[in-house]
C-alpha cells in the first residue's frame, strides 16, 4: 500500500509515517494544501490521509479539487475539528472516512485498511479539452467525434495530461505516473518524447490542431491550440 500524508504538523506527520512504515506501508508527505494536491494529482496512491487545517488550501478545498480531477483514491480526513457538520461536509465532498484528533494509531491503521479494501468506483466524468474526449470508464478516446485507437501506455499518458490540462507536467511527473520510474535524465526523457510523438500523430496531426504543447526546458501541457 502507498499512502500520501497531507499534514502541516511536520513532527506529527513524521511520527505517522514511521508508524505506517513499521506496518509495511510506503508513505510520502506534504505539509501544506497546494503541495499535497500537487502530489496527489501527479502520482498514484492507494490512500490519502488528509488534514483539514492546512495552509494554502484547507483539506476541504484539496478534496474538492481532487475529486473534480476524477481521482478515486481513498481519502481519510484527519482533523482536530470533530463537529458533525465538518464530518458531513467532508463526506459529501467525497471523503471515505473521517477520524478526529486525538486518535489511537491502531484505529487509523484499521480505518486505512478498511477504506482501501472497498471496491473503488470508476470515475464517471468524461475528460475533455477542446474537441478531444477521453472516457476513463470505457477507455474510449474521440476527437471531433472520431474514435482514436491508443495503446495502453498512450492512453495512460493522455489521461494524465487531460487530468492536468492547462498546467505543465514535468518529465519526472510523467515517468512516475506512467512508467513508475524516477527521472534520471538521458534515456528517460527520450522515452517520454517518443510517446508524446506517438500521441501527437494520433491526437493532433489528423485534426490539424495542436493540443499537446511542449514547454521548453520543463515538460508538456495539454491545452486548446492558441
Amino acid at each position: 500500500m502507498k499512502v500520501l500524508i497531507i499534514e502541516d504538523e511536520i513532527k506529527f506527520a513524521r511520527i505517522l509515517a514511521q508508524g505506517l512504515k513499521e506496518h509495511g506501508i510506503n508513505t510520502e508527505s506534504a505539509f501544506d494544501g497546494p503541495s499535497g494536491l500537487e502530489k496527489a494529482l501527479s502520482r498514484v496512491f492507494d490512500a490519502i490521509v488528509l488534514d483539514v487545517m492546512l495552509p494554502g488550501k484547507n483539506g476541504f478545498e484539496v478534496l474538492k479539487e481532487l475529486r473534480a480531477s476524477g481521482s478515486n483514491a481513498a481519502v481519510l480526513m484527519l482533523t482536530a475539528r470533530g463537529s458533525v457538520e465538518d464530518r458531513i461536509h467532508g463526506l459529501n465532498l467525497g471523503a471515505d472516512d473521517y477520524l478526529p484528533k486525538p486518535f489511537v494509531f491502531k484505529e487509523l491503521l484499521a480505518r486505512l485498511q478498511a477504506i482501501t479494501r472497498r471496491p473503488q468506483v470508476e470515475p464517471q466524468t468524461v475528460l475533455k479539452v477542446a474537441d478531444l474526449e477521453l472516457d476513463p470508464r470505457t477507455r474510449e478516446v474521440r476527437r471531433a467525434g472520431q474514435a482514436i485507437d491508443l495503446s495502453i501506455k498512450e492512453f495512460v499518458l493522455l489521461e494524465f495530461l487531460l487530468r492536468r490540462k492547462g498546467t505543465v507536467v514535468t518529465l519526472a511527473m510523467i515517468l512516475d505516473h506512467v512508467w513508475n520510474m524516477d527521472y534520471s535524465g538521458g534515456e528517460d526523457s527520450n522515452v517520454v518524447a517518443v510517446y508524446i510523438n506517438y500521441l501527437r500523430k494520433k491526437v493532433d496531426k489528423p485534426f490539424h490542431s495542436n493540443l499537446i504543447q511542449t514547454i521548453r526546458g520543463t515538460g508538456y501541457m495539454l491545452r486548446e491550440d492558441a
